[in-house]
């Protein structure tokens, strides 16, 4: 008799793996309680109508990867293959649509697709999300997208401060409103209709029902064909605009660093308005650690009251791959220090040394020039040692009972008085929340 194993695509995790999962998810809890977030569990399988009506019966996760079947009693049935959409359902069921005020909801749980297994595609996976439902403010995209990014440095996960950087990369776009869709899809379909020839066998039937999931297409001819389409953003409306506009600047004041991506749609289409992705590049061809958006006509499709949310969700496999391939790599790899404190001057260089040892004390790695060179040759070294902040105190800093902060990517200059520039700097590298 043949012996039995786990079925493709899905794994067992053994006793000296689920430290690491442990680990990983009280992390989690402990992240999403700071922020206010309550724990929602919904149920494994669900009528196939919560993910028909949710993703549309056309979306390929309907069509292609979702577990569907007909149970005992003659209904249809699913296993969910994501989690927002139960979220909702749970949401509307229990009357949460009717309450006034903002519902913040986090969980954690196993998904379901069924899908060629490969490196970071499962049938059985696990994500861990979060869904804001109640709030139409760009400041709570963009609270929501520092969460994640908060989320995957408390874990371990090196985050890009810059472009060129290797880490997790947060990267946005804006996908409008349901009044802007209807003019993308006429503009998308048009031009990829003309170089239907050149598309895959995919993107073919994507053009027939949704020519914006091309858009989303690895192959590299489709995204060739796509770098010369209409990008979404040519056809915003005002009110969209101004909100993504809100979101950046939202963004830039938590100092999370972003990138624009004009061809980035997700896998899902029921977001509006903000979308956005974080990927990694040690991942492979399937790159994407997690990502969301707005979805402010979710609710109200599922039978509702009209309510805006926005949410995300991110891989706890993928998260683990990084998480092994940045120990495999650390050692080939060397993190620059994030402060370089330049003081001028032997008098300056005492004090300089006492930030210098608090920046440490705090979980800042920080050098300095114990020579006091000009302040030029100083800069040069930092740039050299690839720093991305420099902390300027001579003088005049020393007089003013301040200090310089210069931003070594942007150039920018910032004061900041000497008492507050360690709490400064913390938040400003993301160091705390």
């Amino acid at each position: 008799m043949a012996s039995l194993k786990a079925l493709g695509g899905t794994s067992d995790i053994l006793p000296e793996e689920t430290k690491r999962w442990q680990t990983l998810e009280q992390s989690a809890h402990r992240l999403f309680d700071l922020y206010g977030y309550q724990e929602i569990r919904t149920p494994l399988i669900e009528e196939a109508g919560v993910f028909t009506r949710s993703l549309g019966e056309a979306a390929e996760i309907v069509t292609k990867q979702m577990y569907l079947f007909q149970d005992r009693g003659g209904r249809q049935v699913a296993l969910r293959p994501e989690a927002t959409a139960s979220v909702v359902r749970a949401f509307i069921e229990h009357g949460l649509d009717k309450t006034s005020g903002v519902t913040r909801l986090y969980y954690l749980g196993p998904m379901f697709r069924a899908e060629r297994p490969q490196a970071g595609r499962r049938r059985q996976f696990h994500q861990m999300g979060v869904e804001v439902l109640g709030s139409n403010s760009p400041y709570q995209d963009a609270e929501v997208m520092a969460l994640l990014m908060h989320l995957l440095r408390d874990v371990g996960v090196a985050v890009a401060r810059q472009a060129g950087e290797p880490g997790a990369i947060l990267q946005v776009n804006n996908l409008g409103c349901l009044q802007d869709r209807a003019k993308m899809l006429e503009a998308l379909k048009s031009h990829f209709t003309r170089h239907q020839t050149e598309l895959c066998p995919d993107c073919k039937e994507r053009l027939k029902v949704n020519p914006l999931r091309i858009l989303d297409c690895k192959q590299e001819k489709c995204r060739s064909v796509a770098q010369g389409s209409t990008v979404p953003s040519e056809w915003l409306c005002a009110a969209c605009k101004k909100h993504f506009e809100n979101v950046l600047q939202a963004l830039k004041a938590l100092h999370v660093s972003y990138e624009l991506n004009l061809h980035l749609v997700r896998g899902l289409d029921y977001y509006t308005k903000t979308a956005f992705e974080v990927i990694h590049l040690s991942l492979g061809a399937q790159n994407a650690l997690g990502g969301g958006g707005r979805y402010d006509d979710l609710v109200e499709a599922l039978g509702g009251t009209p309510t805006p949310a926005v949410g995300f969700a991110v891989g706890v496999e993928r998260i683990l791959m990084v998480l092994k391939a940045q120990v495999e790599t650390a050692g080939n790899t060397p993190v620059p220090p994030r402060v370089f404190v330049a003081a001028l001057g032997q008098d300056s260089l005492r004090e300089g040394f006492g930030i210098l040892t608090k920046l440490r004390a705090a979980g800042v790695s920080s050098v300095t020039d114990y020579e006091a060179r000009p302040l030029k040759r100083q800069l040069e070294q930092a740039n050299k040692l690839g720093c991305g902040l420099v902390l300027i105190f001579g003088d005049v800093e020393r007089d003013k009972r301040m200090v310089t902060l210069k931003d070594m990517a942007s150039g920018e200059q910032t004061q900041v008085p000497k008492e507050q520039c360690i709490e400064w700097i913390q938040r400003r590298l993301e160091l705390v929340p």
